[in-house]
């Protein structure tokens, strides 16, 4: 990989195993890059929550903004680190929709019909994201524009390019990557990359996938 790095000291400790630093942001996702217009593009909150919701862009961008520094690392073994975030608390966002009892997971709806997913528990910390701005600039649609999630604290293909919807759900509901074999959970520090499923598991996973969305 081009444009890497090692590092010591302190930085080392920021680093998960098995991970390289690298100066740019490389490029890595399955499909083709769509081609969104802000005018058009909305964000449904839905499922188990009291207020569904229905956003614009421009109603996005009047929530309260942050603005946090965090490293990203990509289950490929690259990682960046102190990139500046500007975005929407997640856990702000819930406490306008109000997820219900039943609420125990979320499922990040994203373009082509790419889903990801997490317990609801883990993305309410304080550093997950709706975000709209990288180092300074809106997303660029390579890397998620105009709008995606960040969670730092997992493997980068938890945190949805392309983001349209968020729906909270009784049950788990593993998405693109999952289905295929990396990680459900994708905890960086205990390189959890892979599932260790079996080629008939995948492709039960697969099926499965393809029936929901029926």
């Amino acid at each position: 990989m081009s444009n890497t790095s090692s590092v010591d000291g302190p930085e080392r400790k920021r680093v998960p195993p098995g991970q390289v630093v690298t100066q740019g942001w490389p490029v890595l996702h399955a499909g083709s890059v769509p081609n969104i217009s802000l005018d058009n593009w909305s964000l449904r909150v839905h499922g188990e929550v009291k207020n569904e919701l229905l956003l614009n862009y421009e109603e996005l961008l009047k929530l309260g903004h942050t603005v946090q520094t965090n490293d990203i690392h990509c289950v490929t073994s690259w990682s960046r680190l102190d990139v500046i975030w500007e975005g929407i608390r997640f856990k702000d966002l819930m406490k306008i929709v109000e997820p219900t009892d039943r609420a125990h997971f979320v499922i990040f709806e994203a373009e082509q019909g790419f889903t990801t997913n997490l317990p609801l528990e883990v993305v309410m910390d304080d550093d997950v994201l709706i975000a709209f701005k990288a180092s300074g600039r809106p997303l660029e649609a390579e890397h998620g524009g105009p709008v995606r999630m960040l969670v730092p604290k997992r493997y980068f293909y938890k945190s949805a390019k392309w983001l349209k919807g968020i729906k909270l759900s009784e049950y788990d509901e593993p998405g693109f990557w999952e289905i295929r074999g990396y990680s459900n959970s994708a905890n960086p520090w205990k390189q959890e990359r892979y599932a260790g499923l079996s080629y008939a598991e995948i492709v039960k996973n697969r099926l499965k996938a393809y029936g929901r969305k029926k």
